[in-house]
């Protein structure tokens, strides 16, 4: 792709393909490199062209399959002529592995899965990627498109995906249960619920900064708040006893892990 503006084809832009368009609109990509499709997408953003049936005999550099995944085979058959030797296939279907793309997609120059989440949008989504072969081209190339989206994390191993799932993927859905608890907490305290979760959101927002830029591990950073005797040591000990915390996080990635594989193995 070089230094040319790439041409990516969008097959599903529902809530996760939109995201990443509005990520690389945002990311200064042209408009005019993107094409949809979807037959239920009411409009685009502007200069994006958007298709309600695939294009025939065009070329893409990429192409994103952003469709349900049960809706794979129905739709490859369709997708897979586009999917040329000067092509990359994009997946962010979960559950499904490599071997079976490629069966699907066998003339593709190369397939990627992907697994970003909805902070795509902002730039701020780390965004997983495994592939089995992939040129120094091919891999620039597809360095240069997630590049915008958030931090690119290549994994060692098909298999460590699921993980990376749960806890990048399905993460934001506990961090958001997470504010929410502490929101219903202050609230319980006595604050305004409105006020209660303005200020989490907030807190929250402002600790995560710090601790990006602070050079620290996490547990540092909450032995340094916590001042002996005090009251963040008071109500760390109540989500360090017996490794409560801990355990209910291991907990709950495991049984998101656990989902993803059983996923890709129905």
């Amino acid at each position: 792709m070089g230094s040319a503006a790439p041409r990516v084809l969008l097959v599903g832009c529902g809530n996760m393909g939109g995201a990443m368009l509005r990520g690389w609109l945002a990311g200064g990509f042209s408009p005019d490199g993107f094409t949809a499709f979807d037959p239920r997408l009411e409009e685009a953003p502007a200069g994006v062209r958007l298709l309600r049936e695939l294009p025939v005999g065009e070329t893409f550099d990429a192409i994103l399959l952003g469709m349900k995944p049960q809706g794979l085979g129905e739709a490859a058959p369709q997708i897979a002529p586009l999917a040329g030797a000067g092509a990359i296939v994009l997946s962010m279907l979960a559950g499904v592995e490599l071997a079976t793309l490629a069966g699907h997609f066998p003339g593709a120059g190369a397939i990627v899965r992907v697994m970003p989440n909805l902070a795509v949008a902002l730039g701020k989504s780390p965004v997983g990627l495994f592939a089995e072969e992939l040129s120094a081209g091919q891999r620039e190339t597809v360095d240069r498109l997630m590049a915008p989206l958030g931090q690119p994390e290549w994994l060692a191993n098909e298999a460590i995906l699921h993980g990376f799932t749960a806890l990048a993927g399905s993460g934001p859905g506990f961090v958001y249960r997470f504010l929410d608890a502490l929101g219903a907490g202050g609230e319980a305290l006595g604050l305004p619920a409105e006020q209660a979760a303005r200020i989490a959101l907030a807190m929250v927002e402002g600790a995560v900064a710090l601790a990006a830029q602070a050079g620290e591990s996490p547990a540092t950073l909450a032995r340094r708040v916590a001042s002996p005797g005090g009251t963040t040591e008071a109500g760390l000990a109540v989500l360090d006893h017996e490794g409560a915390m801990a355990q209910l996080v291991a907990k709950t990635l495991r049984a998101a892990s656990d989902r993803s594989e059983e996923m890709a193995r129905s």
